[in-house]
């Protein structure tokens, strides 16, 4: 079974590429009146006879005001992201691109696997880092790109290093490329949004005014306090959504891949001792969001509640136990049948 052609995987990729674009604009809304919320609470900005319920309606009223700017703001940024995201990610991990002339082993590995299914040529790129490591990216046709990290191509094989193309030409196939950019952008405006609403809090409170001081003093122990609270509340609700999106992007891709490699190489032994040698070794300075889109990603937050990828024994053990892979070191009984296993 061609694992990498399962459509009902790419399916669900694209949808949920279509709800984060979807649930943007809501969230970023929400975010927005959070933060004239607390402003509003830090101030002493309120209207109205109550000021409890004052604080709230001056945050709607600004909110009614800047939310077309919030949305201008929202398309400006995935505008920029679309335009040049891959110089920023270029930028972030030092990768550089490489042609034939200057990579030829690597060309050809990746030149072989596209041309034996009839895919269209992604860009190489290497990152000159001793890690052991590689991703893919793009949005679309045309833009795809697999990026490989010196220090795997130095330690692995002609073969296993054909098998980790081969997986990442699965998550190109597959779609999970476009939903990590689109998640990564998603959750980079979170980030920058929350921490840019700290910092002008903080300048806030010190330049409300004598009048707004003077109110903020009365309601020290009531409405205001209540303001502040429910709009960090709110802010961390929305930044929680938006990190538990990123850390939610299906565990099972990667099973995906690593069987879709194998569907192209028909090598599951590559694959198998490629991940072995990754293992241990996959440690690359990178920000956080791109590394969730290394084929190893060993910085996981809250162990293994929180990780973006499954552990590397037990990719092990489903490729030897489903794709029939030979395991030198003793991983789990491993029998060579392609009964359905984690991928289908």
């Amino acid at each position: 079974m061609a694992a990498y052609g399962l459509q009902t995987h790419i399916w669900n990729n694209n949808g949920k590429s279509v709800l984060l674009l979807l649930g943007f604009p809501v969230l970023l809304i929400l975010l927005t009146y959070a933060l004239f919320l607390l402003f509003a609470g830090l101030s002493g900005a309120s209207v109205g006879p109550d000021p409890t319920v004052g604080y709230f309606i001056w945050a709607a009223e600004a909110l009614a005001q800047a939310w077309p700017f919030a949305i201008a703001g929202a398309i400006l940024w995935f505008g920029v992201a679309y335009a040049f995201y891959q110089g920023i990610i270029d930028a972030a991990t030092g990768a550089h691109k490489v042609e034939r002339t200057q990579e030829p082993k690597l060309y050809n590995l990746l030149e072989n696997l596209c041309v034996s299914r009839g895919l269209t040529m992604p860009a190489l790129r290497i990152m000159e880092t001793d890690g052991l490591n590689a991703f893919a990216t793009g949005l679309h046709e045309g833009q795809y790109s697999i990026t490989v990290t010196r220090g795997l191509m130095n330690a692995l094989s002609d073969e296993e290093l054909e098998a980790v193309l081969g997986h990442e030409l699965t998550h190109i196939r597959n779609r999970d490329v476009r939903l990590l950019v689109i998640a990564v952008v998603f959750v980079g405006i979170f980030s920058f949004v929350g921490e840019m609403a700290f910092r002008s809090m903080r300048f806030g409170s010190y330049s409300g005014g004598s009048g707004s001081s003077r109110r903020s003093s009365r309601d020290s122990g009531g409405g205001a306090i209540i303001a502040v609270l429910v709009a960090l509340a709110i802010i961390a609700i929305a930044y929680a959504l938006a990190v538990v999106i990123r850390f939610s992007l299906s565990r099972r891709r990667e099973y995906l891949a690593d069987a879709g490699a194998v569907e192209l190489t028909k090598n599951p032994d590559a694959m198998i001792s490629a991940l072995q040698k990754i293992s241990g070794n996959a440690v690359v300075n990178a920000p956080s969001e791109v590394r969730e889109m290394f084929i190893e990603n060993p910085h996981s937050d809250f162990a293994s509640l929180f990780a973006t990828h499954p552990p590397i024994a037990k990719r092990i053990e489903a490729l030897a136990k489903y794709a029939g892979g030979q395991v030198a070191a003793p991983v789990a009984s491993a029998r060579p049948s392609l009964k359905r296993g984690p991928w289908g």
